[in-house]
């Protein structure tokens, strides 16, 4: 009975439908794990942030902490809302209305704190000169992009969900997200979301690309040990006193000691 609906949608979706959601997702996940395999193999030297604190910290002392919590936050809220089915919530006593009212506020706090914190750093490396000289291709290319697509999603987030009507996404485009990962690819899930989510699926399949040859690397290497170590207690080194000689110079009390 199912097998007619399934296939008039597949007949349905047309060749550019197909490139762009199932082949650009493939290809880009593709580059994302060989990237790192590369990578890793290649330039461990070059697996870090490349930090500029000694530049410049002032402007980095409110952005970083500002995107990176806001990052974490956000990328949270895409696992709930992408990976795990409505179904699941609602069977815990999750209603679509209380989760649909969480996603947006906390959402929209954490989009916030993620765009103001980017802000900051973009605009640093901008305007401190030693910064901006010493910035590589791959920053200038990862900067607009994870830009575009940080701000794609709150575009498509306020103009939907804040002010708009509302639309579940959880019923189309968590759909197509999912159906990749289980080799089911169903492209006409998307193909009717509004364009402002498209564009932001495609954007983030894009910075999945790039990620491997950029500082993003820098996540899968993160201290989470320093977490749990214990304290490092530091102690300033006790000066011997100096006591004097029978030739009228001063010498140590150690000095002292060993000479008796």
């Amino acid at each position: 009975m199912n097998a007619v609906p399934t296939t008039l949608a597949a007949a349905s979706t047309s060749g550019a439908d197909l490139l762009l959601w199932v082949a650009v997702p493939y290809i880009c996940l593709a580059v994302f794990v060989v990237g790192h395999v590369w990578r890793y193999r290649q330039d461990q030297f070059g697996w870090t942030t490349r930090t500029t604190q000694l530049l410049e910290h002032q402007w980095l002392r409110w952005g970083s902490p500002l995107f990176h919590l806001g990052a974490f936050m956000v990328i949270t809220g895409h696992v709930v809302g992408l990976a795990i089915p409505d179904s699941w919530t609602e069977a815990v006593g999750i209603t679509e209305h209380t989760y649909h009212t969480t996603a947006v506020w906390a959402g929209s706090v954490a989009g916030v704190a993620m765009v103001a914190g980017l802000g900051m750093l973009c605009a640093r490396r901008l305007l401190t000169r030693s910064i901006r000289l010493g910035t590589d291709r791959s920053d200038k290319f990862l900067f607009p992009l994870l830009s575009a697509t940080v701000l794609l999603g709150i575009t498509a987030t306020a103009a939907h969900n804040v002010f708009g009507a509302g639309y579940d996404y959880r019923s189309t485009i968590s759909v197509w997200f999912r159906g990749l990962f289980v080799l089911q690819p169903q492209p006409e899930a998307i193909t009717g979301a509004p364009l402002l989510f498209q564009l932001h699926a495609l954007s983030a399949f894009l910075l999945f690309a790039a990620w491997p040859f950029t500082r993003l690397v820098h996540v899968w290497s993160a201290p989470i040990g320093y977490l749990a170590r214990p304290y490092l207690v530091y102690r300033r080194r006790a000066t011997p006193a100096a006591t004097p000689t029978t030739e009228g110079r001063t010498r140590s009390a150690s000095g002292s000691r060993r000479a008796v």
